[in-house]
């Protein structure tokens, strides 16, 4: 299928082709009743599947994209509260429906910080489990797909959080570490600031990660990356 122009819409594949000449290829005489009737009946189906595209294209949602307002700022303060180490079991983000166990993902073999599988766990949010935990001083990062080919995944709306806006993260530990949004910001991958987002930080810090910006029909991959900035604002028991 690699000489298909395939083309993608929101993280959906969509092919159509013709034949090489680029021409639709002539009618053919029926030769007889049957032959007419399957015609007509093959002609209502392309019909009816070609309106089914032009649906499901129409249908289609872009994920936000972070606003310039909501720039906000990256750091925090070192006199701010901070937790003991546990480790992290779920994630919960009220202003943009997110609600999602967390799992604990490391690196790949050739060192890239691996990510849940597109197949199996796009709805799910994972840990970087070489961060801090949740609530302990220093940057505690998670990470999560913006979309597959079956539709928006967890972190699908990452970009519409604004200042202020609460993340509460489960601990093991019976404690729900409660975070409060500082920042919204898009990178291009060519000017990621991994040293800014994974590096030390002497406050208990919380990045989330997913793709953003555009998407590059050759490679398949998105050219940008929304990060949201958070720091650890209080704490609270886990209800059961």
């Amino acid at each position: 299928m690699r000489d298909a122009p395939w083309r993608r819409i929101a993280g959906f594949r969509v092919v159509v082709s013709w034949p090489q000449a680029g021409y639709a290829p002539p009618p053919i005489t029926p030769q007889s009743l049957r032959a007419r009737v399957a015609g007509i009946t093959g002609a209502l189906l392309i019909m009816a599947g070609t309106a089914a595209v032009g649906v499901a294209v129409a249908s289609q949602v872009h994920a936000p994209q972070p606003l310039r307002s909501e720039a906000g700022v990256i750091g925090g303060s070192s006199r701010g509260p901070s937790l003991a180490r546990s480790l992290p079991v779920s994630v919960h983000i009220p202003a943009i429906g997110v609600d999602s166990k967390l799992l604990r993902l490391g690196l790949n073999a050739d060192g890239t910080v691996q990510v849940p599988s597109l197949r199996t766990s796009a709805g799910l949010a994972a840990w970087y489990k070489y961060s801090a935990t949740p609530g302990q001083i220093g940057s505690s990062v998670i990470e999560g797909h913006v979309d597959s080919q079956r539709g928006p995944a967890v972190f699908f709306r990452l970009g519409a959080l604004h200042q202020g806006d609460t993340i509460d993260v489960t601990l093991a530990d019976g404690v729900t570490a409660i975070f409060r949004v500082t920042g919204v910001r898009e990178y291009s991958k060519s000017r990621f600031p991994a040293a800014a987002i994974y590096g030390a930080a002497d406050f208990a810090a919380l990045r989330l990660i997913t793709c953003g910006g555009g998407f590059d029909y050759t490679t398949g991959h998105y050219l940008g990356s929304t990060v949201v900035f958070a720091s650890l604002a209080s704490s609270r028991p886990t209800a059961d």
